[in-house]
Protein backbone atom coordinates (compact mmCIF):
# COMPACT_ATOMS: atom_id res chain seq x y z
CA UNK A 1 0.00 0.00 0.00
CA UNK A 2 1.20 3.60 -0.70
CA UNK A 3 4.69 3.80 -1.86
CA UNK A 4 6.73 0.85 -1.21
CA UNK A 5 10.04 2.36 -0.71
CA UNK A 6 8.09 5.98 0.90
CA UNK A 7 8.78 5.21 4.53
CA UNK A 8 12.35 5.02 3.19
CA UNK A 9 11.99 8.54 1.16
CA UNK A 10 9.56 10.75 2.96
CA UNK A 11 9.98 12.23 6.76
CA UNK A 12 6.90 11.77 8.56
CA UNK A 13 4.75 15.02 9.37
CA UNK A 14 1.94 15.84 11.16
CA UNK A 15 -0.50 18.54 11.68
CA UNK A 16 0.45 21.10 13.78
CA UNK A 17 -1.38 23.58 16.19
CA UNK A 18 -2.15 27.43 16.51
CA UNK A 19 0.97 29.25 19.27
CA UNK A 20 -0.43 28.83 22.82
CA UNK A 21 -1.12 32.35 23.34
CA UNK A 22 -3.14 32.08 20.37
CA UNK A 23 -5.75 29.58 21.06
CA UNK A 24 -6.34 30.27 24.54
CA UNK A 25 -8.38 33.10 24.05
CA UNK A 26 -10.59 31.34 22.59
CA UNK A 27 -12.82 27.73 22.01
CA UNK A 28 -12.33 26.99 18.27
CA UNK A 29 -10.17 24.12 17.19
CA UNK A 30 -6.42 25.38 16.32
CA UNK A 31 -5.40 21.82 14.57
CA UNK A 32 -3.00 23.34 11.50
CA UNK A 33 -3.37 20.71 9.32
CA UNK A 34 -1.14 19.79 6.20
CA UNK A 35 -1.61 20.53 2.87
CA UNK A 36 -3.33 18.01 0.44
CA UNK A 37 0.38 17.65 -1.42
CA UNK A 38 1.65 17.29 2.07
CA UNK A 39 -0.86 14.76 2.80
CA UNK A 40 -0.47 12.59 0.06
CA UNK A 41 3.07 11.94 0.66
CA UNK A 42 2.45 10.98 4.18
CA UNK A 43 0.07 8.68 2.37
CA UNK A 44 2.48 6.95 0.65
CA UNK A 45 4.85 6.46 3.40
CA UNK A 46 2.13 3.31 4.22
CA UNK A 47 5.06 0.52 3.58
CA UNK A 48 3.89 -2.55 2.52
CA UNK A 49 4.15 -4.80 5.83
CA UNK A 50 2.52 -7.46 5.23
CA UNK A 51 0.33 -7.96 7.93
CA UNK A 52 -1.34 -4.31 8.84
CA UNK A 53 -1.27 -4.42 12.29
CA UNK A 54 -3.39 -0.94 12.03
CA UNK A 55 -6.41 -2.69 11.14
CA UNK A 56 -6.31 -4.90 15.42
CA UNK A 57 -5.11 -1.76 16.63
CA UNK A 58 -8.37 0.37 15.59
CA UNK A 59 -11.44 -0.81 17.36
CA UNK A 60 -13.81 -0.49 14.60
CA UNK A 61 -10.96 -2.05 11.83
CA UNK A 62 -10.76 0.76 9.85
CA UNK A 63 -8.90 0.20 6.21
CA UNK A 64 -5.97 2.29 6.56
CA UNK A 65 -3.91 0.98 4.31
CA UNK A 66 -6.45 1.07 1.57
CA UNK A 67 -7.12 4.65 2.32
CA UNK A 68 -3.78 5.69 2.85
CA UNK A 69 -2.46 4.42 -0.76
CA UNK A 70 -6.02 6.13 -2.32
CA UNK A 71 -4.92 9.57 -1.13
CA UNK A 72 -0.99 8.91 -2.46
CA UNK A 73 -2.69 8.33 -5.77
CA UNK A 74 -4.96 11.39 -5.27
CA UNK A 75 -8.47 9.51 -5.35
CA UNK A 76 -9.58 11.05 -2.13
CA UNK A 77 -13.42 10.39 -2.92
CA UNK A 78 -13.04 6.27 -3.09
CA UNK A 79 -10.87 6.99 0.35
CA UNK A 80 -13.87 8.38 1.57
CA UNK A 81 -15.92 5.36 1.01
CA UNK A 82 -13.45 3.21 1.78
CA UNK A 83 -13.29 5.10 5.55
CA UNK A 84 -17.24 5.25 5.82
CA UNK A 85 -17.55 1.38 5.05
CA UNK A 86 -16.32 1.17 8.77
CA UNK A 87 -16.58 4.05 10.16
CA UNK A 88 -19.90 6.24 10.83
CA UNK A 89 -17.96 9.69 12.09
CA UNK A 90 -14.36 9.67 11.18
CA UNK A 91 -14.66 13.74 11.23
CA UNK A 92 -15.03 12.80 14.79
CA UNK A 93 -12.50 10.40 15.54
CA UNK A 94 -10.08 12.27 13.51
CA UNK A 95 -10.21 14.83 16.39
CA UNK A 96 -10.32 12.94 19.22
CA UNK A 97 -9.48 9.69 19.52
CA UNK A 98 -6.34 8.68 20.89
CA UNK A 99 -5.22 6.90 17.54
CA UNK A 100 -4.07 3.21 18.50
CA UNK A 101 -3.74 2.60 15.32
CA UNK A 102 -1.08 4.76 15.76
CA UNK A 103 0.77 2.95 18.02
CA UNK A 104 0.21 -0.61 16.51
CA UNK A 105 2.05 1.31 12.74
CA UNK A 106 4.83 -0.91 11.89
CA UNK A 107 6.96 1.84 11.40
CA UNK A 108 6.09 2.85 15.07
CA UNK A 109 9.21 0.45 15.68
CA UNK A 110 11.18 3.29 14.39
CA UNK A 111 9.01 6.00 16.35
CA UNK A 112 7.67 7.18 13.02
CA UNK A 113 4.56 5.84 12.45
CA UNK A 114 2.26 7.04 9.69
CA UNK A 115 0.04 9.64 10.47
CA UNK A 116 -3.21 8.02 10.41
CA UNK A 117 -4.66 10.01 12.15
CA UNK A 118 -4.59 13.35 10.32
CA UNK A 119 -5.00 11.56 7.03
CA UNK A 120 -8.36 10.27 8.45
CA UNK A 121 -9.64 13.77 9.55
CA UNK A 122 -7.68 15.44 6.13
CA UNK A 123 -10.32 12.44 3.70
CA UNK A 124 -13.71 13.36 5.96
CA UNK A 125 -13.31 17.04 6.16
CA UNK A 126 -12.84 17.27 2.17
CA UNK A 127 -15.81 14.61 1.58
CA UNK A 128 -17.85 17.45 3.35
CA UNK A 129 -16.17 20.51 1.37
CA UNK A 130 -16.62 19.09 -1.79
CA UNK A 131 -19.63 17.83 -1.20
CA UNK A 132 -19.45 14.07 -1.42
CA UNK A 133 -21.16 13.02 1.94
CA UNK A 134 -25.39 12.67 1.01
CA UNK A 135 -27.58 11.26 2.81
CA UNK A 136 -28.04 7.54 2.16
CA UNK A 137 -31.65 6.70 1.58
CA UNK A 138 -32.97 3.28 1.52
CA UNK A 139 -34.78 2.20 -1.31
CA UNK A 140 -37.25 -0.15 0.63
CA UNK A 141 -38.53 0.36 4.10
CA UNK A 142 -38.84 -3.25 6.47
CA UNK A 143 -41.84 -1.51 8.52
CA UNK A 144 -40.30 -2.24 11.76
CA UNK A 145 -39.55 0.45 14.42
CA UNK A 146 -36.40 0.81 16.80
CA UNK A 147 -36.08 3.08 19.44
CA UNK A 148 -32.96 3.90 20.48
CA UNK A 149 -32.19 5.34 24.36
CA UNK A 150 -29.17 7.97 24.07
CA UNK A 151 -27.86 9.91 21.18
CA UNK A 152 -23.77 9.46 22.09
CA UNK A 153 -21.86 7.95 19.72
CA UNK A 154 -22.78 4.78 19.94
CA UNK A 155 -26.48 5.32 19.59
CA UNK A 156 -26.21 7.54 16.43
CA UNK A 157 -24.07 4.83 14.95
CA UNK A 158 -26.23 2.26 15.72
CA UNK A 159 -29.08 4.47 14.40
CA UNK A 160 -27.67 5.26 11.53
CA UNK A 161 -27.14 2.22 10.34
CA UNK A 162 -30.70 0.69 11.27
CA UNK A 163 -32.29 3.62 9.14
CA UNK A 164 -30.09 2.44 6.06
CA UNK A 165 -31.37 -0.51 6.28
CA UNK A 166 -34.38 0.08 5.92
CA UNK A 167 -36.29 0.64 9.57
CA UNK A 168 -37.63 3.18 11.26
CA UNK A 169 -35.91 4.47 13.72
CA UNK A 170 -36.36 7.04 16.62
CA UNK A 171 -33.84 8.70 19.13
CA UNK A 172 -34.45 10.29 22.36
CA UNK A 173 -31.77 11.96 24.43
CA UNK A 174 -32.33 13.35 27.89
CA UNK A 175 -30.47 16.48 26.92
CA UNK A 176 -31.49 19.55 24.83
CA UNK A 177 -29.46 18.88 21.87
CA UNK A 178 -28.27 15.73 20.32
CA UNK A 179 -24.73 14.26 20.37
CA UNK A 180 -24.53 13.13 24.43
CA UNK A 181 -21.12 13.42 25.27
CA UNK A 182 -19.48 14.58 22.26
CA UNK A 183 -22.19 17.40 22.56
CA UNK A 184 -20.88 19.14 26.25
CA UNK A 185 -18.59 16.81 27.70
CA UNK A 186 -16.32 17.30 25.25
CA UNK A 187 -14.81 20.65 24.75
CA UNK A 188 -15.37 22.87 21.56
CA UNK A 189 -11.76 23.30 21.19
CA UNK A 190 -11.57 19.84 20.68
CA UNK A 191 -14.51 19.59 19.00
CA UNK A 192 -16.36 21.68 16.90
CA UNK A 193 -19.82 20.88 17.20
CA UNK A 194 -21.15 21.67 13.68
CA UNK A 195 -19.48 18.51 13.08
CA UNK A 196 -22.56 17.23 15.24
CA UNK A 197 -25.03 19.45 13.61
CA UNK A 198 -24.43 17.90 9.76
CA UNK A 199 -24.45 14.72 10.84
CA UNK A 200 -27.21 14.83 12.73
CA UNK A 201 -28.99 16.59 9.64
CA UNK A 202 -27.75 14.02 7.43
CA UNK A 203 -29.15 10.81 9.60
CA UNK A 204 -32.56 12.90 9.74
CA UNK A 205 -32.58 12.69 5.40
CA UNK A 206 -31.71 9.27 6.07
CA UNK A 207 -35.29 8.70 8.36
CA UNK A 208 -34.08 8.84 11.67
CA UNK A 209 -36.62 10.92 14.48
CA UNK A 210 -35.01 12.70 17.06
CA UNK A 211 -36.55 13.75 20.60
CA UNK A 212 -34.44 15.82 22.86
CA UNK A 213 -35.42 16.16 26.70
CA UNK A 214 -37.09 13.15 26.56
CA UNK A 215 -35.39 11.17 28.90
CA UNK A 216 -36.33 7.42 29.31
CA UNK A 217 -37.51 5.84 32.32
CA UNK A 218 -39.04 9.34 33.37
CA UNK A 219 -40.26 11.63 30.50
CA UNK A 220 -41.28 8.34 28.57
CA UNK A 221 -41.26 4.39 30.22
CA UNK A 222 -39.62 1.59 28.94
CA UNK A 223 -42.90 -0.39 29.18
CA UNK A 224 -44.20 2.56 26.42
CA UNK A 225 -41.30 2.28 24.55
CA UNK A 226 -41.46 -1.54 24.44
CA UNK A 227 -45.13 -1.85 23.42
CA UNK A 228 -44.54 1.36 20.72
CA UNK A 229 -41.47 -0.50 18.92
CA UNK A 230 -40.19 -3.57 18.08
CA UNK A 231 -36.91 -3.53 19.31
CA UNK A 232 -35.04 -1.04 22.29
CA UNK A 233 -31.23 -0.22 22.10
CA UNK A 234 -30.16 0.98 25.45
CA UNK A 235 -27.45 3.23 24.78
CA UNK A 236 -27.42 5.14 27.78
CA UNK A 237 -23.70 5.36 28.11
CA UNK A 238 -21.62 5.73 31.34
CA UNK A 239 -22.71 8.30 33.34
CA UNK A 240 -21.96 7.30 37.50
CA UNK A 241 -18.95 9.01 38.32
CA UNK A 242 -16.58 7.78 40.26
CA UNK A 243 -16.62 9.89 44.12
CA UNK A 244 -14.02 10.87 46.37
CA UNK A 245 -15.75 10.38 49.87
CA UNK A 246 -13.20 12.02 52.59
CA UNK A 247 -14.12 14.71 54.65
CA UNK A 248 -14.99 17.97 53.14
CA UNK A 249 -16.39 16.51 49.90
CA UNK A 250 -19.44 18.21 50.35
CA UNK A 251 -17.53 21.75 50.28
CA UNK A 252 -18.54 24.39 47.75
CA UNK A 253 -16.25 24.64 44.77
CA UNK A 254 -15.75 20.77 44.44
CA UNK A 255 -17.71 19.60 41.36
CA UNK A 256 -17.40 16.43 39.55
CA UNK A 257 -15.45 17.24 36.22
CA UNK A 258 -18.31 16.73 33.93
CA UNK A 259 -20.27 19.48 35.90
CA UNK A 260 -17.79 21.54 35.07
CA UNK A 261 -17.00 20.53 31.35
CA UNK A 262 -21.14 20.19 30.46
CA UNK A 263 -21.91 24.23 32.16
CA UNK A 264 -18.82 25.66 30.27
CA UNK A 265 -19.99 24.09 27.09
CA UNK A 266 -23.61 25.18 27.43
CA UNK A 267 -22.38 28.69 27.16
CA UNK A 268 -20.01 28.54 24.63
CA UNK A 269 -22.71 26.87 22.69
CA UNK A 270 -24.62 29.87 23.63
CA UNK A 271 -27.73 27.30 25.26
CA UNK A 272 -30.51 29.98 26.69
CA UNK A 273 -29.96 29.99 30.43
CA UNK A 274 -26.16 28.68 30.53
CA UNK A 275 -25.53 31.59 32.97
CA UNK A 276 -27.25 30.38 35.63
CA UNK A 277 -25.28 26.88 36.20
CA UNK A 278 -22.04 28.46 34.75
CA UNK A 279 -19.23 27.27 36.89
CA UNK A 280 -16.13 30.04 36.56
CA UNK A 281 -12.38 29.30 37.23
CA UNK A 282 -11.11 32.86 36.62
CA UNK A 283 -9.27 33.72 39.26
CA UNK A 284 -8.89 31.07 40.95
CA UNK A 285 -6.66 28.14 41.92
CA UNK A 286 -8.02 25.10 39.87
CA UNK A 287 -6.99 21.69 41.16
CA UNK A 288 -8.05 18.74 38.90
CA UNK A 289 -8.04 15.21 40.26
CA UNK A 290 -7.49 12.78 37.67
CA UNK A 291 -5.01 12.60 34.99
CA UNK A 292 -6.82 11.33 31.93
CA UNK A 293 -8.78 12.90 28.80
CA UNK A 294 -11.63 14.28 31.62
CA UNK A 295 -8.99 15.59 33.95
CA UNK A 296 -6.65 17.29 30.34
CA UNK A 297 -10.00 18.93 28.97
CA UNK A 298 -10.77 20.42 32.42
CA UNK A 299 -7.41 21.97 32.60
CA UNK A 300 -7.57 23.29 28.82
CA UNK A 301 -10.98 25.04 30.17
CA UNK A 302 -9.82 26.56 33.01
CA UNK A 303 -6.95 27.93 31.18
CA UNK A 304 -9.71 29.53 28.94
CA UNK A 305 -11.20 31.43 32.09
CA UNK A 306 -8.38 32.60 32.82
CA UNK A 307 -7.67 30.46 36.11
CA UNK A 308 -4.71 31.58 38.55
CA UNK A 309 -3.14 28.14 38.71
CA UNK A 310 -3.75 25.04 37.50
CA UNK A 311 -2.85 21.72 39.46
CA UNK A 312 -3.07 18.19 37.78
CA UNK A 313 -2.61 15.38 40.53
CA UNK A 314 -2.53 11.80 39.42
CA UNK A 315 -3.08 8.61 42.32
CA UNK A 316 -0.43 6.11 39.76
CA UNK A 317 3.02 6.79 38.96
CA UNK A 318 4.32 8.72 36.36
CA UNK A 319 4.98 6.83 33.55
CA UNK A 320 8.21 6.19 31.10
CA UNK A 321 9.22 8.94 28.92
CA UNK A 322 9.57 6.05 26.46
CA UNK A 323 7.55 2.47 25.54
CA UNK A 324 10.19 -0.92 25.71
CA UNK A 325 8.71 -1.49 21.97
CA UNK A 326 9.95 -5.33 22.59
CA UNK A 327 7.50 -5.66 25.32
CA UNK A 328 4.40 -3.66 23.96
CA UNK A 329 4.45 -3.37 20.24
CA UNK A 330 1.22 -3.55 18.70
CA UNK A 331 -0.18 -2.98 21.78
CA UNK A 332 -1.11 0.20 23.42
CA UNK A 333 1.89 0.96 25.30
CA UNK A 334 1.87 2.79 28.84
CA UNK A 335 4.26 5.90 27.93
CA UNK A 336 3.92 9.66 29.45
CA UNK A 337 1.79 11.66 27.17
CA UNK A 338 1.08 15.42 27.29
CA UNK A 339 -1.85 16.60 25.99
CA UNK A 340 -2.69 20.14 24.21
CA UNK A 341 -4.27 21.22 27.25
CA UNK A 342 -1.39 20.36 29.64
CA UNK A 343 0.75 22.12 27.23
CA UNK A 344 -0.95 25.51 27.84
CA UNK A 345 0.38 25.30 31.17
CA UNK A 346 -0.42 23.28 34.46
CA UNK A 347 1.39 21.50 37.17
CA UNK A 348 1.08 17.45 36.81
CA UNK A 349 1.71 15.86 39.72
CA UNK A 350 1.92 11.82 40.46
CA UNK A 351 1.10 9.29 43.23
CA UNK A 352 -0.81 11.90 45.28
CA UNK A 353 -3.73 11.20 47.07
CA UNK A 354 -6.06 13.32 48.12
CA UNK A 355 -7.17 12.88 51.96
CA UNK A 356 -9.29 16.21 52.95
CA UNK A 357 -10.92 19.44 51.19
CA UNK A 358 -10.25 22.27 53.43
CA UNK A 359 -13.04 24.08 54.46
CA UNK A 360 -12.47 28.02 54.52
CA UNK A 361 -14.92 29.11 57.45
CA UNK A 362 -17.96 29.92 55.07
CA UNK A 363 -18.55 26.69 53.76
CA UNK A 364 -16.07 26.81 50.59
CA UNK A 365 -13.18 24.67 49.79
CA UNK A 366 -10.10 26.83 50.39
CA UNK A 367 -7.26 23.77 49.90
CA UNK A 368 -6.51 20.22 49.72
CA UNK A 369 -4.89 18.04 52.65
CA UNK A 370 -2.84 15.41 50.32
CA UNK A 371 -0.48 12.64 50.70
CA UNK A 372 2.12 11.37 49.11
CA UNK A 373 1.76 7.77 48.02
CA UNK A 374 4.03 4.61 46.69
CA UNK A 375 3.19 1.31 44.80
CA UNK A 376 4.66 -2.03 45.50
CA UNK A 377 4.45 -5.53 44.93
CA UNK A 378 3.18 -7.73 47.45
CA UNK A 379 4.17 -11.39 47.72
CA UNK A 380 1.37 -12.11 45.24
CA UNK A 381 2.83 -9.67 42.67
CA UNK A 382 0.00 -7.95 42.90
CA UNK A 383 0.25 -3.65 43.25
CA UNK A 384 -0.10 -2.28 46.36
CA UNK A 385 -0.76 1.36 47.62
CA UNK A 386 0.99 2.87 50.52
CA UNK A 387 1.41 6.45 51.81
CA UNK A 388 4.49 7.47 52.36
CA UNK A 389 5.16 8.43 55.94
CA UNK A 390 5.85 12.51 56.96
CA UNK A 391 4.79 13.35 53.37
CA UNK A 392 1.89 15.10 53.96
CA UNK A 393 0.94 18.93 52.26
CA UNK A 394 -1.27 21.16 51.69
CA UNK A 395 -2.58 22.62 48.05
CA UNK A 396 -4.40 25.96 47.34
CA UNK A 397 -7.17 25.38 45.93
CA UNK A 398 -11.11 27.46 45.00
CA UNK A 399 -12.60 24.92 42.45
CA UNK A 400 -11.48 21.33 42.66
CA UNK A 401 -12.87 19.35 39.67
CA UNK A 402 -13.14 15.53 40.14
CA UNK A 403 -12.03 13.67 36.71
CA UNK A 404 -11.42 10.26 37.91
CA UNK A 405 -13.61 8.11 35.61
CA UNK A 406 -16.86 6.32 35.65
CA UNK A 407 -17.82 2.79 37.53
CA UNK A 408 -21.09 2.38 35.40
CA UNK A 409 -24.28 3.70 34.06
CA UNK A 410 -27.10 5.31 36.14
CA UNK A 411 -29.21 2.43 37.35
CA UNK A 412 -32.09 4.92 38.63
CA UNK A 413 -34.78 5.35 36.21
CA UNK A 414 -34.21 3.21 32.42
CA UNK A 415 -32.44 0.26 33.79
CA UNK A 416 -34.12 -0.13 36.21
CA UNK A 417 -37.39 -0.08 34.18
CA UNK A 418 -35.85 -2.47 32.26
CA UNK A 419 -35.14 -5.05 34.47
CA UNK A 420 -32.11 -5.79 32.50
CA UNK A 421 -29.24 -8.60 34.35
CA UNK A 422 -26.34 -6.37 34.95
CA UNK A 423 -22.81 -7.61 35.23
CA UNK A 424 -21.03 -7.54 38.21
CA UNK A 425 -18.98 -3.94 37.39
CA UNK A 426 -22.81 -2.85 36.87
CA UNK A 427 -22.97 -2.55 33.43
CA UNK A 428 -25.93 -3.95 31.27
CA UNK A 429 -24.76 -7.28 30.48
CA UNK A 430 -24.63 -8.22 27.14
CA UNK A 431 -21.96 -10.32 24.90
CA UNK A 432 -20.70 -9.29 21.90
CA UNK A 433 -20.54 -12.76 20.00
CA UNK A 434 -22.55 -14.88 19.07
CA UNK A 435 -26.57 -15.71 17.95
CA UNK A 436 -28.01 -12.99 21.14
CA UNK A 437 -24.89 -10.55 20.84
CA UNK A 438 -25.72 -7.03 22.31
CA UNK A 439 -29.33 -8.77 23.48
CA UNK A 440 -29.66 -7.89 27.18
CA UNK A 441 -31.70 -10.34 28.97
CA UNK A 442 -34.73 -9.36 28.20
CA UNK A 443 -36.34 -10.24 25.05
CA UNK A 444 -36.07 -6.98 22.68
CA UNK A 445 -34.02 -5.15 24.15
CA UNK A 446 -30.57 -4.78 23.46
CA UNK A 447 -27.46 -2.54 24.93
CA UNK A 448 -24.22 -1.10 23.27
CA UNK A 449 -21.59 1.42 24.35
CA UNK A 450 -19.99 2.55 27.24
CA UNK A 451 -23.56 1.31 29.32
CA UNK A 452 -22.41 -2.36 27.83
CA UNK A 453 -18.76 -2.21 27.69
CA UNK A 454 -17.95 0.69 30.54
CA UNK A 455 -16.66 3.39 29.92
CA UNK A 456 -14.64 3.60 27.36
CA UNK A 457 -13.14 5.30 23.88
CA UNK A 458 -15.23 7.00 21.60
CA UNK A 459 -14.65 4.61 18.74
CA UNK A 460 -14.98 1.97 20.60
CA UNK A 461 -18.62 3.69 21.06
CA UNK A 462 -18.82 3.50 17.31
CA UNK A 463 -18.08 0.14 16.77
CA UNK A 464 -20.67 -1.02 19.53
CA UNK A 465 -23.47 0.75 17.84
CA UNK A 466 -22.60 -0.40 14.67
CA UNK A 467 -21.94 -4.26 15.66
CA UNK A 468 -25.76 -3.70 17.63
CA UNK A 469 -27.35 -2.48 14.47
CA UNK A 470 -26.62 -5.50 12.81
CA UNK A 471 -27.59 -7.83 15.90
CA UNK A 472 -30.58 -6.02 15.76
CA UNK A 473 -31.36 -5.73 12.26
CA UNK A 474 -31.01 -9.71 12.37
CA UNK A 475 -32.90 -9.95 15.37
CA UNK A 476 -35.92 -7.98 13.63
CA UNK A 477 -35.29 -9.66 10.34
CA UNK A 478 -33.89 -12.85 10.41
CA UNK A 479 -30.82 -11.74 8.41
CA UNK A 480 -29.01 -8.75 8.17
CA UNK A 481 -26.80 -7.78 5.23
CA UNK A 482 -25.53 -5.21 7.40
CA UNK A 483 -21.55 -5.34 8.24
CA UNK A 484 -20.42 -7.47 11.02
CA UNK A 485 -16.35 -6.57 10.90
CA UNK A 486 -16.77 -3.52 8.99
CA UNK A 487 -14.75 -4.96 5.80
CA UNK A 488 -16.64 -3.81 2.48
CA UNK A 489 -16.36 -8.31 2.15
CA UNK A 490 -18.46 -8.64 5.31
CA UNK A 491 -21.93 -7.75 4.52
Amino acid sequence: MGKPTGFMEYERLDRSYAPVADRVTHYQEFVIPPSEDQLQIQGARCMDCGIPFCHQGCPVNNIIPEWNDLVYRNDWETALEVLHSTNNFPEVTGRICPAPCQESCTLNLQDEPVTIKTIECAIVDKGWEEGWIKPLIPEHRTGKRVAVAGSGPAGMACAQQLARAGHDVVVYEKADRIGGLLRYGIPDFKLNKTLLDRRVAQMRAEGVEFHVNTCVGEDVSVEELREEFDALVLAGGSEKPRDLPVPGRDLDGVYFAMQFLTANSRMVQAVPGAEEGFISAEGKHVVVIGGGDTGSDCVGTSTRHGAASITQLELMPRPPEKEVKELTWPDWPNKMRTSTSQEEGCERMWEVLTKEFIDDGNGHVKALRCVKVQWDRDDEGNWQMSEVAGSEFELKADLVTLAMGFVHPVHKGMIEQAGVELDPRGNVKGSTEGEKSYATSVEGLFAAGDMRRGQSLVVWAIREGRQCARSVDEYLMGHSNLPRNYSPLSA
